[in-house]
């Protein structure tokens, strides 16, 4: 016999635990160890003829031969069940969310995870082993999930939780009856707790954080202390929250915290209790409530860290500006180092803040030549450099303000901003070197090391573990930054090395060329080096730097800078991460804009508004990620995109330019998708006037698999990638309107022969190929267009007999040549002259058409050409 039990005091998560554990186990049997939670009751008055749920009196203990324990695994809740569960021979499985206390009973199967509920737990196996549930187990399954997870909004919650309720919901979950069954008025058990839990409940500051500790007795269990916990919690608005509870001659503690400085789950490791940062429980046995408490006070102490400050996440040097500027400078200062608002300073007196809205406002009314001091906010909002993150969020909520001065005895030292802020709230940069996310399969790494070692071949390793030392030693800090990153990530190749110093780029770059015996090229004007190092690779040496426009679509004018505003300058986020070098912190992923969890949703997003005013090239590198990546323009970002295409901003770009985010669209594997996203988004006609896209399409679409063609019938060489799709975006074109294209992009002149050349023949060579002439006309015509040409007179052939025609014909034009040459002409008696070449390419002919096979034919074949047109002994 089997039986499947839970805890005494059952509530809604045992239940519904153990409903989910007989679809796992159907032969087992349900058994309530004693009293249930009075919604349970109340649930199982409706149910119990459905459910069949027998008590401890209904079985034999000596029949038992396996026990199931759900949402428990101390012997100590389980009544009169704990001697079965002791008894020799008895097989255990347990499926439990809770941490493991001193004395819980060890199963041969344990499924013990920190979620927000064990019903959870038990349907990730149900839906694993793809086992049927009707829409009333459905509804029973999300009771236990609901009840524990405080409807998904407990602290303890996981996204596994809330997956689990969203795989109910599709099978059929009553909400109804769940809310009807959890919107329950509190037990007056939980009542009386509640209020001593009220009465009892002190409040501590430490480090800046405040806390609440409330204690109580009971002489039996009572259950719903997380509930109580979360209950006070909303009472208090404080950081952290604790509840101490002696009952059945424990101890209880459930801790809740909202900042991330308090880690209750590091707290109550230390009376071997465990969850999560922000929620977390602990069991104490043979102990009282004043004692644990006590003990937990020290805990506290010394495992809370001082909160973020000001000083840790403002900005600066603080750019500023005098009251006397005016507004249009102001607007070009902003624009230039990417800020919202500007402090106005007079001397070392901070007078105000003006605002981007402040100055475009002012602009509108065409007040661009008005000093700021007219315009600007004097109700001035300042924070410390001690003040606590909380206390600068505050700050900036109660009175909405966007910018937050940061003052030291009256001077300016920083400034926060609500980026700042946000991405301290949010993104945990209190160690800005953040864990990242895998977009292969959701793996975690706290520091990529072991990735960068797999994804990377060892001599990159080794020059890479090289450059942080020369870093160390020089006293700067150098990261590997950009796609390295981006591409480690998403488990792609990717051999582009480029490093940020944070000292002197150029100098690192000059000792690691000494080092390796490379060349070093130096850009002083953009402060960058190439490292040009022997087997044609090399590395792009920078030192960390900003840039800023000094008017749309200007190239950008380089100042040096941080690392942050280094990665800030950047295109997108998936591309502004860096990885350290550094002795210290080696394989530390810097993420300040969220990149990671831009390339786990597969979003390409801007680093701010006016990206695609700054540089509006970075239209068409977006689009091409997006294809490449199979990921999708983020919404903000696409709306931004549109913006900029309908206000002509890459009109204001040299053609150069645009040429060389083109050619890289045209050098992607497949190139197809990238182009199509260029007509749908409207840009096609700005980039190739004239040309028809909905006629080329099919043809762009067909390249990918004509090339592979060519490549499994081992044709010699195609040409260049980037031509071969160049040339299918013009073959339709007359060749003036071809040479308007050209001349627009400045393409040089070996290229545009080549151009030429393909639009003048590609049709001839189709139309010999479908009128099936000799294979020496097919010969001449296919040698008068550039191999780049090939793929194009492919994608036209319609039937596998044309492409397989085709590439006989290629490999008899590379294969088949003459055995003879000039010289056996000159042994022959005829003197050399024009004819030479004449004959030789009759001969070739005649060979390609099989006229000729064998030296001797060709000898002959020769002689008779050369009698009959006129060769000269």
């Amino acid at each position: 016999m089997e039986i499947i039990t839970t805890h005494t005091n059952a509530d809604m998560d045992a239940m519904a635990s153990m409903v989910a554990a007989q679809k796992l186990y159907p032969g087992a049997v349900m058994v309530f160890p004693g009293a249930l939670l009075k919604n349970v009751e109340e649930f199982m008055a409706l149910h119990k003829d459905t459910l069949n749920v027998r008590t401890v009196r209904d079985i034999v203990p000596d029949l038992v031969e396996r026990v199931i324990l759900v949402d428990t695994k101390s012997p100590v809740r389980l009544d009169k069940l704990a001697r079965v569960v002791e008894k020799p021979g008895v097989e255990i499985h347990i499926y439990d969310h809770h941490p493991r206390g001193e004395g819980d009973i060890r199963g041969q199967v344990e499924v013990v995870e920190m979620v927000g509920a064990t019903t959870t737990l038990l349907v990730e196996k149900i839906k694993e082993r793809g086992l049927k549930i009707t829409p009333m187990e459905a509804t029973m399954l999300s009771l236990g999930i609901y009840e524990d997870t405080g409807s998904l909004i407990f602290s303890g919650t996981t996204a596994r939780d809330a997956e689990a309720v969203a795989y109910l919901l599709a099978q059929g979950a009553n909400l109804a009856v769940v809310a009807d069954f959890l919107e329950r008025p509190l037990t007056e058990e939980q009542r009386a707790l509640l209020k001593t839990l009220l009465m009892s409940a002190e409040r501590f500051e430490i480090n800046g954080i405040k806390f609440l500790v409330a204690k109580g007795n009971v002489d039996e269990y009572v259950g719903g202390l997380d509930l109580l916990t979360h209950k006070l919690a909303g009472f208090a608005h404080l950081d952290a929250v604790f509840t101490v509870v002696e009952m059945d001659d424990r101890v209880h503690i459930v801790a809740r915290s909202s900042v991330p400085e308090v880690s209750v789950k590091e707290i109550l490791a230390v009376f071997g209790g465990g969850g999560h940062p922000a929620a977390a429980s602990a069991v104490v046995k043979k102990a009282d409530a004043g004692q644990v408490t006590e003990q937990l006070l020290k805990a506290i102490r010394s495992k809370a860290r001082p909160p973020a400050t000001a000083a840790e996440i403002m900005s600066c040097p603080v750019k500023t500006i005098t009251p006397e500027t005016v507004i249009e400078e102001a607007g070009m200062v902003m624009l230039r180092y990417g800020h919202t608002g500007l402090p106005v300073v007079k001397g070392e007196q901070v007078l105000g803040v003006i605002s981007r809205r402040d100055v475009e406002k002012a602009l509108h009314h065409g007040l661009g030549h008005a000093p700021v001091k007219g315009f600007m906010s004097t109700n001035l909002i300042t924070a410390e450099p001690d003040t606590p993150v909380s206390a600068v969020r505050e700050l900036m909520v109660r009175h909405d303000i966007g910018r937050l001065p940061v003052l030291k005895e009256g001077k300016l030292v920083g400034i926060v901003s609500r980026t700042d802020l946000l991405r301290t709230l949010h993104g945990d940069v209190q160690s800005r070197h953040q864990k990242v996310y895998s977009a292969r399969g959701g793996e975690m790494y706290g520091n990529i090391r072991d990735l960068m070692r797999r994804g990377l071949p060892p001599e990159y390793i080794s020059l890479l573990e090289h450059a942080g030392e020369i870093a160390f030693n020089m006293g700067y800090r150098v990261y590997a930054a950009g796609g390295i990153v981006r591409d480690l990530l998403l488990g792609m190749e990717c051999l582009d090395i480029d490093l940020v110093v944070e000292g002197d780029g150029i100098e690192l770059a000059r000792a690691l060329g000494q080092d390796y015996g490379a060349r070093v090229r130096v850009h002083q004007k953009f402060k960058t080096a190439t490292v040009l190092l022997p087997g044609e690779w090399q590395v792009d040496v920078a030192t960390a730097r900003m840039e800023f426009y000094q008017y749309p679509a200007a190239m950008p004018q380089i100042e040096a800078s941080s690392l942050h505003q280094d990665l800030y300058r950047r295109d997108f986020t998936i591309n502004a991460m860096a990885v350290s070098l550094n002795r210290d912190d080696f394989g530390e992923v810097v993420d300040f804009f969220g990149g990671r969890e831009d390339l786990q949703r597969g979003l390409i997003r801007v680093l701010h508004n006016l990206s695609f005013v700054e540089d509006p090239t970075r239209l068409l590198r977006g689009i091409r990620f997006e294809k490449r990546y199979n990921m999708s323009l983020e919404p903000q970002t696409l709306k931004l995109a549109q913006e900029a295409i309908r206000s002509k901003m890459l009109a204001r770009v040299s053609r150069e330019r645009i040429w060389e985010e083109l050619k890289c669209i045209l050098l992607e594997p497949r190139p197809g998708p990238a182009l199509a996203r260029l007509a749908e988004l409207k840009l096609w006609d700005f980039l190739f006037p004239a040309v028809d896209y909905s006629k080329i399409a099919p043809v762009i679409d067909e390249l990918p698999r004509s090339i592979n063609f060519l490549r499994s019938c081992n044709v010699p060489g195609i040409g260049e990638t980037w031509l071969i799709y160049f040339l299918a975006v013009l073959h339709q074109m007359d060749r003036q309107s071809a040479d308007e294209i050209l001349s627009l992009y400045r393409l040089g002149r070996r290229q545009a022969e080549k151009i030429d050349a393909a639009l003048g023949g590609w049709r001839d060579v189709v139309e010999g190929l479908r009128c099936h002439i000799a294979t020496s006309g097919l010969a001449r015509r296919l040698i008068s267009v550039p191999t780049e040409t090939y793929p194009l007179i492919l994608a036209y052939l319609e039937t596998n007999e044309l492409r397989r025609r085709f590439c006989d014909v290629l490999t008899a034009v590379s294969c088949e040549k003459p055995a003879i040459s000039g010289k056996d002409l000159r042994h022959m008696g005829y003197r050399p002259g024009p004819a030479f070449k004449k004959a030789l390419d009759a001969v070739w002919q005649a060979r390609l058409d099989g006229i000729v096979s064998t030296r001797q034919e060709e000898l002959e074949y020769a002689k008779e050409f050369l009698s009959k047109y006129g060769g000269e002994r």
